[in-house]
């Protein structure tokens, strides 16, 4: 069973939210508070494969609760769902480890949308196996392990949240070659993905403070202006 748990505070918005995505064959558990989810999550035996998250709640908000839930797992998907249009609100939830974020108001294909895409990608990390001679991609410092679906540096891990992993796995399997955001865009979150290429750039910059020395002077993840980025092997 596809389950998703929702987080948000408005009764209304919470119903609808979970009578569209029951249609469709998701189980959802609702929460009205970042507290009572955090509590229903630590308790939950099944697993949950998506928390949609409201940012704006009384207590603890929906910031707090995505870095909650990311500590607790990498393998859940996070979308935030905020009313607000600060460029800043969609910054902070996706370097705080969320996937996606969807602005309200939405309407429920948009919703569906963006559920659907990150459940295949939850599934496909959650499921995915390679060939054993095909295990491990060396590049330099780093080994990255297809199967075990890790990243280290120096023999240290480095832990990623799954869209981390999948877009390192594309810079690996296609060291030093320019890949533009779309094509990022497009082999991440999919062809069909509603939102902006900007969602590139702040995972791109949230990978560089998980595995630069110095973030703000990478030598492995470069940008290429005009063009994209690349992963440096020299």
């Amino acid at each position: 069973m596809k389950r998703i748990l929702i987080v948000e505070d408005e009764v209304a918005i919470r119903e609808f939210e979970a009578i569209n995505l029951n249609r469709v064959g998701y189980a959802t558990v609702e929460a009205g508070s970042g507290e009572e989810a955090l509590d229903i999550f630590d308790n939950d035996s099944q697993g949950f494969d998506i928390a949609l998250l409201d940012i704006s709640m009384p207590g603890m908000d929906g910031f707090a609760l995505c870095k909650e839930l990311r500590a607790r797992s990498k393998s859940l998907g996070i979308i935030m769902l905020t009313a607000r249009t600060q460029e800043m609100d969609k910054i902070s939830g996706l370097m705080l480890g969320a996937d996606d974020y969807i602005t309200k108001p939405f309407n429920p294909t948009e919703l569906l949308a963006r559920v659907d895409s990150l459940y295949r990608r939850v599934e496909y990390n959650n499921s995915a196996t390679s060939p054993s001679n095909n295990d491990e991609i060396k590049l330099g410092e780093f080994t990255l392990n297809v199967r075990r679906r890790t990243l280290s540096k120096r023999d240290q891990n480095i832990e990623l949240t799954q869209v981390e992993f999948q877009i390192v796995e594309y810079f690996f399997t296609n060291p030093d070659t320019v890949l533009e955001r779309t094509d990022i865009l497009n082999k991440v979150w999919g062809s069909a993905y509603f939102g902006e290429e900007k969602i590139v750039d702040v995972n791109i910059r949230r990978l560089r403070m998980k595995i630069e020395d110095e973030p703000s002077n990478p030598k492995h993840l470069v940008t290429v202006w005009g063009m994209g980025y690349k992963w440096k092997t020299e």
